[in-house]
Order: C-alpha cells, then structure tokens, then sequence
C-alpha cells in the first residue's frame, strides 16, 4: 500500500525535468535540442518542451541552437546554502554512523578552553551527561576537545597547557599539564583520541578531526558510548574506520 502511495504522488514530469537540468549542468558549453534528446532519452518534442520551459522560467538560456543553465539556478543554491549551517547538511552522514553503532554521533568546535557541541545524532541508550547543541565542556577531558586542541598553533597550544583550569572529573582524569601535553601530541600523530572515562565514569568516547582546505582543524565529530558496550580496542577496531570514513565525506563534501 506504501508503495502505491509513493507511485501515486510521485510526478514524473518533475523527475524528468530535474535530469534534463542535470544534463544541462554537465554540459556548460551548451546543448541542443537534438542532443539533449538523445542523451535524456526523449521525443524531439519532449525535449524541446522542457528546455523551452526552463528557458521561460528563467533556469536555462538559449542562444541560437543551444541552451544552457542560467545563472538562476546558483542564486537558488546560495539561498539554501545561506539558510542552514554545514552541520545541517552533515546530519544524515552523522546519522548513518550513529545508526551503525546505535550510539551518539556528535560534533563540536574549540570556544575558549571548551569544546561547544554544534551538531548531535542522540543514541538510543541514554547517558548521565546532558548533551545538546551548544552544550559546553572542558576541552581537556574529551576526545573531541583533544583532536581540537592538537590542531592548534604550537604557542596557542602552550598557552592553554599553561593558564587552562583542569580539575580532576573522575579518578582517571589527566590532570597533569605535562601528562595532557603528550596525550594532545599523540591524537594529532594518531589523527584521533579516545577519552576513557574522564569525563565520567562509564562513558568513553573517540573522535577525529575535521579540517578545511588549508588542513586546517576547524571541528571534530565523535562517537560516545557507554564503557560496557565498547572496549577502547573495539573502538578503535569498529568505530574509528566508520568515524574517518564520515570525516573524509564530510570534509570532501564541503571543502574539497
């Protein structure tokens, strides 16, 4: 019954006019109307339909024999581009791998000495630490915070080393300056961090950065989960490969 539904709603001139833009957008030098038959697999008349319609409409030119998109249709993209955040678009790439694990997939950026949470996929099991968009908490102690932090400037690092406040939050909590200086150097040799325990007993995460084009550390995605559902070893081995496999689309997806 669902599937009748969906074939019911669904216009297929819509489709067919949304490849024929398709088209058009792989071939900025222009087409014409013999050759966007061909390539669309349609009538002549079919083809001289909907390219006289995106014409009218303000979505393509023509200029004698060949048509092209215009440049109405970046105007439409910027709009929605300009309406939502990055982390808006990476949700469904942050919402596969949190389904995989049926754990939280979060995201968040370096504010001070804190991590501030910007994107978040909740898993089914809950945690004792609340955690929503533009939650705030110490860079020092989470796995995020730490891939953050190893992709600073060498003096802003030293600088944090040096004047952040660092309190014990568990009984596994690095507090030593020195101690947290080498756990920092080893996620950016690593390109990850996995925090066990130190921000609460019974939650471990791992995370890996997110750079821009420059190579640039600009956020972290993480992966959080309760200490008995996953051995650090089995973070490593079954989450970290998913983790940087969303990192790469992201990254790709928006920087490249």
């Amino acid at each position: 019954m669902e599937e009748e539904s969906i074939s019911r709603d669904h216009v297929g001139s819509l489709e067919r006019g949304l490849a024929v833009m398709e088209i058009l957008a792989r071939h900025p030098g222009g087409m014409t109307l013999t050759e966007m038959a061909e390539e669309a697999d349609l009538t002549r008349a079919g083809a001289r339909r909907f390219l006289l319609t995106l014409v009218a409409t303000g979505y393509a030119t023509q200029s004698g024999r060949l048509f092209s998109l215009s440049p109405r249709l970046l105007t439409v993209a910027r709009t929605w581009l300009g309406g939502a955040s990055l982390w808006t678009f990476a949700a469904p790439i942050m919402r596969e791998v949190a389904g995989k694990f049926d754990e939280a997939c979060n995201a968040a950026v370096l504010s001070g000495e804190d991590v501030v949470y910007v994107a978040r996929i909740p898993g089914r099991r809950i945690l004792n630490v609340a955690l929503d968009v533009g939650t705030r908490l110490p860079a020092y102690c989470t796995s995020m915070g730490r891939v953050l932090l190893s992709g600073l400037p060498a003096d802003e690092l030293k600088t944090f080393l040096a004047e952040a406040s660092i309190e014990r939050r568990t009984p596994k909590t690095l507090t030593g300056r020195a101690a947290l200086g080498k756990a920092i150097d080893r996620a950016r040799a690593d390109g990850f961090a996995v925090v066990d325990e130190e921000l609460e007993l019974g939650l471990r995460s791992i995370a890996v950065p997110i750079a821009d084009r420059g190579g640039r550390t600009v956020a972290a995605i993480n992966v959080s989960t309760q200490s008995a559902r996953f051995s650090v070893e089995a973070m490593e081995r079954d989450i970290l490969p998913v983790l940087r496999q969303a990192k790469r689309r992201v990254e790709e997806f928006f920087f490249v």
